[in-house]
This record gives C-alpha cells, sequence and structure tokens, in this order.
C-alpha cells in the first residue's frame, strides 16, 4: 500500500521551478499516484494593497495566460502523467490549502529557498503552507542559479 495517492505539487514557475521535477516524479512513480500542479498567482490588486486607481484587468489576464503557458511546458517536460493542472489567483497558502483539501491530497511538495536563520528556515510561502496544511508538506531545497 503506498503512503501517498494523491500529490500536489506547488509551483513558483521561476527557472529554479525545474529542480523539483525529479523529485515530484520520483515520489509519484514510486507511490503511483495522482499527480496534481497547481500556480497561484496573487492578484495585483494585493501586490499594490488595492489603492491603485486603474483597471487592472487586462495586466491580470495577461499575467494568467503567461503562467498557463509555463505551466503546459512544465507539464510536457515532466515526464509523468497529470491528473490536474491550474493556475488559481488568490492568496498563496490559502489557495493552495484549499486545493489540496478540495483534491484529498495526501502530500503537498513546494519548494523552499534555503534562507539562513530559523525565522527564514523554509520561507514564508512554504512555511505558510506547512502551517496550514491538513496533510504531509515537503519542502525541496532549491538552490539558486548562482550556486
Amino acid at each position: 500500500m503506498s503512503t501517498y495517492k494523491k500529490i500536489l505539487l506547488a509551483l513558483d514557475l521561476s527557472a529554479e521551478s525545474e529542480q523539483l521535477q525529479d523529485k515530484a516524479r520520483e515520489l509519484a512513480t514510486t507511490n503511483q499516484a495522482e499527480l496534481h500542479i497547481v500556480h497561484v498567482i496573487e492578484p495585483l490588486s494585493f501586490a499594490y494593497g488595492g489603492d491603485v486607481p486603474m483597471d487592472l484587468t487586462s495586466i491580470q489576464e495577461q499575467l494568467d495566460e503567461h503562467a498557463k503557458k509555463k505551466l503546459e511546458l512544465f507539464c510536457d517536460s515532466l515526464g509523468y502523467p497529470v491528473t490536474t493542472k491550474q493556475v488559481a489567483t488568490g492568496q498563496t497558502e490559502s489557495e493552495i490549502h484549499r486545493i489540496a483539501k478540495e483534491l484529498e491530497i495526501d502530500l503537498i511538495i513546494v519548494g523552499s529557498h534555503g534562507r539562513h536563520g530559523i525565522a527564514l528556515l523554509l520561507g514564508s510561502t512554504a512555511n505558510g503552507i506547512l502551517h496550514g496544511a491538513t496533510c504531509d508538506v515537503l519542502a525541496i531545497r532549491i538552490k539558486e542559479e548562482a550556486e
């Protein structure tokens, strides 16, 4: 019996996201698990505090389309069947928790930039995902491009 039947890989779609491919594929293969992939875009109104006196709808739509294309390329190069892939809009940790609960996920995989110090151990996003998750969370250490 496998430990994880449903795995959610949460990506930021940066160049470093490719570092998560091998481990996610290996875990999914070993457990014969469904692999779900999500990328969350925070609304521009969050980034600018909601006080920007202009319509950001078209810019938000462009960001969504760009993210969908990058997510599609990532999934194509993964080498494992992806059950669902989605670009969600909202607060990153909340959206990942919502999707994990909705899909009855057993394991969430996130990348973690190895910052120094206890407070920065996982980084704010990975830390937020860890502390609000109702399932296991695997934080994979991301090596910076310069390393």
